[in-house]
C-alpha cells in the first residue's frame, strides 16, 4: 500500500500540475491544450525541468527563471491539495472501477474552488459535462458515501440531480423574487446539480449543511479581521465543494455521529 499511495500522490501531484493551467485558462476562454505553459509574467516557455510538480517551485525559490517575476503559492498549492485528495480517495475507498471518477469529482471540486475564488463564476464546461459523468457513474461504479461497500445506483443519481439543482434554483429565485438581489447564481445550482448526480440525494443534505457553515465561519471571521461588516462578498461554490469534499470521505461518519449522539 505505501507504494500505491506514493504512485498515487505522484499521480495526483502531476494532475495538479494540469489543474493549474485549466484554473488559469478556462475563465480567460483559453485552450488547456495549447500553448505550452509559460511564465504570467514574461511570456516564457517554462521548461520541463522547471515545471515538476511542487519541486520545481521550492528549487527555483517560487520566481521564474528567466525574469525573476514571483511565480504564486498556488501552484504548489493546488498540487499538493490534489495530490492528498487522490491518497484519501484510494484510502477511503480503495482500487476499483470508481477510482477514475473519484479522482475525476475531486479535481473538478478544487477547479471549481479556485475559479469562483478569482473570477465568481463556476463554468459550464466543468459543471455540464459532470452532471453526464456523474450520472453514468454513479449509475455503475460510484460508491455510496453513507453505506459500506455499496454502489449509488442511477435513480439516486437522478434524485441526486434533481434534488441538488431544484434546491438549488428554488433559492436562487426566492433571493431575486423576495430580496430583489442574486443570492445564489447558476453556477451553483449546475455545481450542486453534478454534486447529486455523482452521490445522491443525501449528499446535497449534507453538503449544503457543511458548505453553508465553513461559509458562516470563514464570512464571520472575514467581516470580523478586515472591517467590511456585511459588505463583504465570498463566493459561496468553494464552501459547497468543501462541504461536498467531507460528504464523500467521512459523510458516512457523520451521519453516524448525528443519528446516535
Amino acid at each position: 500500500m505505501t507504494v500505491i499511495f506514493i504512485l498515487t500522490f505522484l499521480l495526483g501531484a502531476i494532475i495538479g500540475s494540469f489543474l493549474n493551467v485549466c484554473i488559469y485558462r478556462i475563465p480567460r476562454g483559453l485552450s488547456v491544450v495549447s500553448p505550452s505553459s509559460r511564465c504570467p509574467s514574461c511570456g516564457t516557455t517554462i521548461k520541463v525541468y522547471d515545471n515538476i510538480p511542487i519541486i520545481s517551485f521550492f528549487i527555483l525559490g517560487g520566481r521564474c527563471r528567466y525574469c525573476s517575476g514571483k511565480i504564486p503559492l498556488r501552484y504548489p498549492l493546488v498540487e499538493t491539495l490534489n495530490a492528498l485528495m487522490y491518497i484519501s480517495a484510494v484510502w477511503r475507498y480503495g482500487l476499483g472501477w470508481q477510482t477514475p471518477f473519484l479522482f475525476a469529482f475531486c479535481s473538478s471540486m478544487i477547479v471549481i474552488t479556485f475559479i469562483d475564488i478569482d473570477f465568481q463564476i463556476i463554468p459550464n464546461v466543468i459543471t455540464l459535462p459532470g452532471i453526464v459523468v456523474g450520472l453514468v457513474a454513479s449509475s455503475l461504479v460510484f460508491p455510496d458515501p453513507f453505506a459500506v461497500n455499496a454502489t449509488l445506483g442511477f435513480k439516486e443519481g437522478m434524485i441526486g440531480l434533481l434534488a441538488g439543482g431544484g434546491l438549488f434554483y428554488f433559492i436562487a429565485f426566492v433571493s431575486q423574487l423576495i430580496l430583489r438581489q442574486e443570492a445564489m447564481g447558476m453556477g451553483d445550482v449546475k455545481m450542486m446539480a453534478m454534486v447529486g448526480a455523482f452521490m445522491g440525494w443525501k449528499a446535497i443534505l449534507l453538503t449544503t449543511f457543511a458548505g453553508s457553515l465553513i461559509g458562516s465561519i470563514v464570512g464571520i471571521l472575514v467581516m470580523v479581521l478586515t472591517g467590511t461588516g456585511r459588505k463583504a462578498k465570498l463566493p459561496f461554490g468553494p464552501f459547497l465543494a468543501a462541504g461536498a469534499i467531507l460528504t464523500l470521505f467521512v459523510g458516512q461518519e457523520i451521519m453516524v455521529f448525528y443519528l446516535h449522539r
